[in-house]
């Protein structure tokens, strides 16, 4: 499945934009997308992880420091969270998305990342009939879960947020990003991150609760793709390779999008990775619902106010950055990417003090956390944000702390 790609001797037309306001304009005002004429498609060779191996504007030798830490034993640094053993930790947490990725290097493939998940089993030569697709989408997500997925949704596909061209990573150089033939759903699903290891941000330790999704969402969406080409239907496993997951995971009714650039989801707040399944099988895409996380954003900066390189916004949603990294004609609320991973390469690990943050980031274990939620998404959200700004952030738990409660 090839679709136009931004490009000199390829742009979207007229008609293109008319047959997608025609497929989606109603589902993109229920959902809060606001996308103009200026829209363009984008081209992962300008995430600003993939900038950070070819432009000189962001790779630097912190940069070059950051990605080798995650590939050799780094050297411990100054302070709780930075120690040989955190760094070991957040490294071994990695390993099987690694595994995975490290595939294909010789064809420019990096999978999982800059391109699709390959196959590991072919698609079966007899289809198991599919009489009913709802029951078959109850099943699948029954599965999902089965298998480890924490959320599942399903939505239809929207080549809006394929990117235009995928990265050969042999050279950094512009791509196919092409899917089999009769693809018509994705499937969606979120993993959550710990909550304790979260509650550490930033250190080298927290990066352990993100690299043990990329890990668990590999073997997870491996496994579902498999299951479903074993009933005789197209499916490809990715993870943050050939589309954008944050508009399929709002599409599929998993969330909605706040200020600090995550999904915002009810079961977790923004303490969530996803992954995705492009798929031929019969399925009936959910009809998402408004969920109110985004309205309370609208009036709290409580991630913005934290972020240490000031990368997150304050204002209102609009057309972003002049950036490379930032998608064009969509208004949202966007980073200063640059300064953002300039932070997490200083850092030599991710920073995700922004999700540790957010008022949505809890367990909603004690019935304090669920009445919050119910005010806060809700017509008394005022009252839940005097709430939260009268029991203030939660201080972070030092990784020593969470050394010693582990053990």
């Amino acid at each position: 499945m090839a679709w136009p790609r931004n490009s000199e001797d390829t742009e979207i037309t007229t008609e293109m934009r008319a047959d997608w306001q025609a497929r989606f304009g109603a589902s993109d005002a229920a959902l809060g997308f606001e996308i103009t004429d200026d829209f363009q498609r984008f081209n992962q060779k300008n995430d600003i992880f993939t900038r950070g191996f070819w432009d000189e504007d962001v790779a630097s030798d912190d940069t070059a420091a950051f990605f080798d830490s995650y590939r050799e034993a780094p050297e411990a640094r100054r302070g709780q969270g930075f120690t040989q053993k955190d760094f070991a930790l957040r490294n071994a947490s990695w390993i099987i998305s690694d595994l995975i990725s490290n595939r294909g290097g010789e064809m420019g493939l990096r999978e999982g990342f800059q391109s699709a998940i390959r196959d590991d089993t072919p698609v079966a030569s007899a289809q198991v009939p599919i009489d009913d697709p709802a029951a078959q989408t109850a099943e699948i997500k029954h599965l999902a879960k089965l298998f480890g997925a924490d959320i599942v949704g399903i939505t239809e596909i929207d080549e809006r947020w394929h990117y235009a061209t995928r990265v050969d990573t042999r050279d950094m150089s512009e791509a196919p990003n092409d899917l089999p033939e009769g693809m018509t759903h994705v499937i969606v699903m979120g993993h959550s991150m710990d909550f304790d290891l979260v509650e550490t941000y930033p250190s080298a330790l927290a990066g352990a609760s993100t690299g043990r999704e990329y890990s668990h969402e590999a073997a997870i969406c491996i496994q579902l793709a498999a299951y479903i080409r074993g009933l005789g239907y197209e499916a490809t496993a990715s993870m943050n390779d050939t589309a954008l997951v944050i508009p399929y995971a709002i599409k599929a009714g998993l969330g909605e999008y706040g200020r600090n650039q995550m999904v915002l989801t009810p079961e977790f707040g923004p303490r969530v990775r996803f992954s995705k399944i492009f798929t031929s099988l019969p399925l009936v895409a959910d009809v998402p619902k408004p969920l109110g996380l985004t309205r309370y954003c609208q009036s709290c900066t409580i991630c913005a106010d934290a972020c240490p390189p000031k990368a997150l916004p304050w204002g209102a949603p609009d057309m972003g950055p002049a950036s490379p990294s930032t998608i064009k004609g969509v208004k949202k609320w966007s980073a200063n990417c640059e300064k953002c991973f300039g932070y997490w390469a200083k850092i030599r690990t991710d920073c995700a003090i922004c999700m540790r943050v957010c008022p949505f980031n809890r367990t909603y274990e004690r019935w304090q956390d669920r009445l919050w939620y119910r005010l806060a998404t809700g017509r008394f959200r005022g009252l839940a944000k005097r709430w939260a700004d009268r029991a203030g952030v939660r201080p972070r738990l030092k990784p020593g702390d969470w050394w010693g409660f582990r053990s």
